[in-house]
């Protein structure tokens, strides 16, 4: 396989977009992409969409790339659709990847778009229950509030992790919020105000949890040998990787096995460690995502990342910033975009072009998305790897 560059990103903010549709959003963010990458739309040789729930909440299914692509004066190439849960963009950023890397083709495009926001909060609920099997756990109303609040609580009983290190994540990422101009959320909250808010599921408030929105990024990858023709800042795509679950029935609920293989195996196909990866993005629909992915994914000692936030490690000056994007719980989570907004983040620092919340001396980025949930096990598990 050769070397592949992400030559341009863009998304937009992530928000409630009422009269915007999913093709319009798709649109912006792909635009934004190609001007950054300083490429023309008849340079682009392949597509690939990623979109998790377009059918249930618009009734638009099977042909949104097409849709998003030709607003874009995209034509006359393979585009392909691809819905994975919470994994559907960041899974189109491996297909592109793949693409080029086989040397099938040499420059790509990847969008992530999806639209959650509704009036009715009850049809974005039953559309993201199809993550799980809804014959026997998403329809009877097994959904992801429930299932990661037990997560918490296991993790609390198991390591000593307490309430007030978990509000203390809310809080971080709603400060790292603040930095970014594609957040959806842009304020600060306290450890009080995590406490006091709505309860969802105990012990889990509303900032706990990420929230519902509408959204669309993209990226150009390119490959090496052409890289340097559009930009003097590529950034290369070191590895990335999708794993599944393995759906047994005797599980630890304070990690996540699927998420150590996929870090395993794109760290020692980067010939990266842990320890060289400058800051990481990483899914964290709630609070105690964060902590079971970073000790999941090995960037932090199971157990320690009650003590990480306590010692503020995690912050964007500290010694591994975790979602300096304000993450999910901030920066918003509609589906299908989140993975390839990551990617756009982490870009971003390696170029030093994350403003105010720039990472300092920016080398390696990792992005990491999941989503579904099986017989307790996660469904779908996306690992990136970014360097200068």
């Amino acid at each position: 396989m050769r070397e592949v560059a992400v030559i341009g990103v863009g998304m937009t903010k992530f928000g409630k977009y009422i009269g915007t549709s999913a093709k319009d959003l798709g649109r912006v963010a792909c635009l934004a992409a190609l001007r950054d990458a300083n490429i023309s739309p008849k340079e682009i040789q392949v597509g690939y969409c990623g979109n998790a729930v377009a059918g249930v909440m618009t009734g638009q299914t099977m042909v949104l790339g097409q849709l998003v692509m030709k607003e874009v004066g995209i034509v006359g190439i393979p585009i392909t659709n691809i819905e994975n849960a919470c994994s559907s963009g960041s899974t189109a950023f491996r297909e592109g990847w793949i693409a080029v890397a086989s040397g099938l083709y040499d420059v790509a495009l990847v969008v992530g778009v999806e639209k959650l926001y509704a009036s009715d909060t009850g049809k974005t609920v039953q559309a993201l229950a199809g993550a799980s099997d809804i014959e026997i756990e998403g329809g009877l109303g097994l959904i992801m509030p429930g299932v990661w609040a037990m997560r918490a609580i296991k993790h609390m009983e198991k390591y000593g992790t307490t309430i007030d290190q978990l509000a203390k994540i809310s809080v971080k990422n709603h400060n790292n919020g603040c930095l970014n101009p594609n957040s959806q959320y842009q304020k600060p909250c306290t450890i009080e105000e995590v406490h006091k808010s709505r309860m969802i599921s105990d012990p889990l408030t509303v900032l706990h949890c990420s929230p519902i929105g509408d959204g669309a990024a993209a990226a150009v990858l390119c490959s090496k040998e052409k890289a340097y023709q559009y930009t003097t800042k590529p950034v290369f795509v070191a590895a990335s990787v999708l794993t599944t679950g393995t759906y047994d029935v005797l599980r630890d609920l304070t990690s996540n096995e699927l998420e150590t293989r996929a870090a395993k195996e794109a760290f020692e196909f980067a010939g990266l460690g842990p320890e060289e990866v400058s800051l990481a993005e990483v899914h964290d629909c709630f609070t105690i995502a964060e902590v079971l992915r970073c000790e999941s994914l090995g960037l932090c000692p199971k157990g320690e990342y009650g003590r990480w936030i306590d010692q503020g490690l995690t912050e964007i000056d500290g010694k591994l910033p975790v979602n300096p994007s304000g993450g999910l719980l901030a920066k918003g989570h509609p589906v299908g975009a989140t993975g390839v907004a990551q990617v756009a983040e982490v870009v971003w620092h390696l170029r030093g072009e994350a403003g105010k919340r720039q990472v300092k001396n920016a080398k390696v980025g990792l992005t990491h998305c999941s989503g579904g949930a099986i017989l307790g096990d996660t469904a779908a598990c996306t690992v990136t790897l970014l360097k200068k």
